[in-house]
């Protein structure tokens, strides 16, 4: 614990300016794109991706602060962008780009083989790596677009539970934080059960 002008500052885990770097980079590649079905800007959700990682690097202190936050907010550029993974190799180093890559999803392969194969990539990456995950779908947990179907918003759900019990162990905070999520989001599916029939029950 430092002093200055008699006031106390407590040593962060992550650094601002590699904050203010990822965010540059995060900024100039999602210019223009919005997040699905809103008029928000799309950095609107890498900023609370990057916030939630931020708020359990404050009581998880063994983590590399840095790695995770610039994770969290470049975490879409090579996956919704133009941006290569040479580009933020060149920018952020061989663990950033590493990490950003392994929380892409792989185009060529179908919508039901993506998430374990990004589970796979993941869990050979750091524990900041995971953390991300996490804290990205906690993010994505709010009310569905209204166009989704209620098979997709069931599947949607029961990823997040595969997320949970894979990279939970990452973050107990945001272990927690997406757990409460998950029972949260029950409320969409019940929202479309006819009247007078149950909602499905969660499986496991």
């Amino acid at each position: 614990m430092s002093s200055s002008a008699g006031l106390f500052v407590l040593p962060s885990p992550w650094s601002q300016e590699a904050y203010l770097k990822a965010f540059r980079f995060a900024a100039t590649a999602h210019k223009g794109q919005s997040v699905s079905g809103t008029d928000f800007p799309y950095l609107a959700h890498v900023v609370m991706v990057a916030m939630e990682v931020i708020a359990a690097l404050t009581v998880e202190h063994s983590q590399d602060g840095n790695l995770a936050v610039q994770c969290a907010l470049l975490h879409d550029v090579i996956e919704d962008t133009g941006t290569t993974f040479q580009q933020v190799k060149e920018e952020f180093g061989q663990n950033v780009a590493q990490g950003v890559l392994a929380l892409s999803k792989d185009a060529r392969l179908g919508d039901h083989h993506q998430l374990a194969d990004s589970l796979k990539r993941i869990l050979a990456e750091p524990k900041e790596i995971w953390m991300v995950k996490l804290a990205d779908r906690i993010t994505n947990l709010q009310p569905p677009p209204r166009h989704w179907t209620l098979e997709k918003k069931t599947t949607y759900r029961e990823e997040a539970k595969e997320i949970l019990e894979k990279l939970g162990s990452a973050s107990p905070l945001l272990a927690r934080r997406l757990m409460e999520k998950i029972d949260t989001y029950r409320s969409y599916l019940q929202a479309e059960q006819p009247k007078g029939q149950p909602g499905r029950p969660p499986h496991g």
